[in-house]
């Protein structure tokens, strides 16, 4: 049967030319409008990746231009494309037969050490930030190092917090990741990070790091890149991804589990390399042995509940 819905947590389109923002419908991307398939409603976050060599003024600059032409492409694909910053925007654009556009930001540096910034980030429409990519910023560091949250940092989590913008860990190293949850009041994303107990990759997360996040109600999105789904990054079949599933849902993550494919970010397996294959891969996975409200739930019903309640 069909997938009802899709909602992704990450791809990384918007910035994926880098020199220029990319078109949301642009020929090679892997995520553009006209690929997604017309019986599903869809939900995608758009990154504005920052790069951690970026300068203060760059990435102020990269976020401004890409904004722009956020904006921009809501209005000239308005018939297809709605803006979204919650769940209630999320639920109009599919009554309309739209996909849901939420806006997000992947690199704490463009606060450039500045609190005043995150409202800036909440009047633009985002909601969400990636506090680090690989490496340190101003507020806590990539895995690329071991340093901690940054008192910085600490206020900047709760600044997020007051603005109703979403603290996204993933990303972030161990020793950030736990800083993070001892400051932070409110549930967390996890936008793109899978199980490391099942690849040892440092990007993913520990059986720990999922329990506190199932334990704070949080949202975590299975990452697409073969690089997080299999030690070595061989992979043939959807396998991987089913046995991250079970290990998320082993460790009690069923209301919490969703999909991040990062999408134009990373290098993905071809049974995952197109939106109209992620909505085959669901029933692939019912085949395989999870039940039809597991996947549903995963695919967008998480994410549904999850915004209802932290993004209204």
């Amino acid at each position: 049967m069909p997938v009802h819905a899709v909602v992704d947590l990450h791809c990384d389109t918007l910035t994926r030319g880098l020199a220029a923002p990319a078109s949301l419908d642009s020929p090679g991307a892997v995520f553009r409008l006209s690929a997604l398939p017309g019986e599903t409603r869809w939900g995608q976050f758009c990154a504005i990746f920052l790069r951690d060599t970026y300068t203060r003024e760059e990435a102020f600059r990269v976020y401004d231009t890409c904004v722009a032409a956020f904006r921009r492409q809501m209005e000239i694909f308005a018939d297809r494309v709605r803006p979204c910053r919650g769940a209630a925007d999320l639920a109009r654009a599919w009554e309309e037969g739209k996909t849901a556009a939420f806006l997000s930001v992947e690199n704490g540096s463009v606060l450039g050490g500045d609190l005043r910034r995150v409202e800036t980030l909440r009047r633009d429409g985002v909601c969400a930030l990636t506090l680090t990519w690989n490496g340190p910023n101003e507020l806590a560091s990539g895995h690329d190092t071991d340093r901690g949250l940054s008192d910085f940092g600490r206020a900047a989590v709760r600044e997020l917090e007051e603005a109703g913008i979403l603290a996204d860990v993933s990303h972030l190293n161990d020793r950030s990741f736990w800083d993070v949850i001892a400051c932070a009041h409110r549930p967390l994303v996890a936008t793109h990070s899978n199980a490391r107990s099942v690849c040892s990759h440092r990007r993913n997360l520990t059986d720990d790091m999922i329990r506190a996040l199932v334990e704070r109600d949080s949202l975590i999105g299975l990452n697409y890149s073969v690089n997080f789904l299999k030690d070595g990054g061989q992979v043939d079949s959807l396998e991987p991804l089913y046995l991250h599933i079970a290990r998320f849902l082993d460790l009690g993550a069923g209301r919490c589990l969703a999909l991040g494919s990062d999408f134009d970010g990373t290098d993905l397996p071809k049974d995952l390399d197109s939106p109209e294959k992620v909505v085959r891969a669901r029933d692939w996975l019912v085949k395989r042995g999870l039940s039809e409200a597991e996947t549903d739930a995963i695919f967008f019903g998480n994410a549904q509940r999850f915004f209802e309640a932290n993004l209204p």
